[in-house]
């Protein structure tokens, strides 16, 4: 890439991180590429899509959320590991307003550029699900789909809630609650 290029990539990058995290993800393409005093044409070229863009800026967070997931695998605890991943992937999930929206409807678009990346972190999310409910700490009968709608869920309302991660964190612990196995023993701290 001509050092050009990379340079108007760099201040693309820059200026879709502050617009995405002043106004959501569906801040204005246009005005992204204005700030970075390059043409709409110039944005497109770099990133055909919004979601092309998302990923380019989320990539190494999303990495870091499945390598998370593979490190905990591990643990000596498997609804805890479930517990922190989970709650690594609402902080994730929630650091632009609008991105759980987006994450939630690439799931089912193959087309889109954040697919792969998040195919990755429900497999991620799915292999844990699966080793806590086969350690017998988390109920058998709720589905990784089901699971990741009712995070997905948590993500959003955490988002609502703008600013108030004690109240989002307190959702999430909820939601472990009803995912417990009645007879399984503690209950996630408060």
């Amino acid at each position: 890439m001509r050092a050009d290029a990379r340079r108007n990539r760099d201040r693309l990058l820059a200026e879709a991180r502050t617009a995405f995290l002043d106004h959501g993800t569906d801040a204005s393409l246009e005005d992204i590429a204005a700030r970075a005093g390059v043409g709409v044409g110039t944005l497109y070229r770099h990133f055909p899509t919004r979601e092309a863009l998302l990923e380019e800026l989320l990539r190494e967070r999303f990495d870091a959320l499945t390598a998370g997931a593979q490190g905990l695998a591990g643990h000596p605890s498997p609804r805890e590991a479930l517990i922190a991943w989970t709650l690594d992937f609402v902080q994730t999930t929630t650091v632009y307003r609008g991105l759980t929206a987006a994450v939630t409807a690439t799931l089912n678009d193959p087309c889109s550029a954040l697919h792969a990346s998040c195919e990755t972190m429900r497999g991620a999310g799915t292999a844990l699900l699966t080793r806590a409910q086969e350690a017998g700490e988390v109920r058998g009968d709720i589905t990784p789909l089901e699971f990741l709608a009712l995070v997905a869920g948590s993500s959003w309302a955490r988002e609502q809630m703008a600013g108030d991660d004690l109240q989002g964190d307190r959702l999430l612990l909820l939601l472990f609650e009803g995912l417990e196995r009645p007879d399984a023993g503690g209950r996630p701290d408060r």
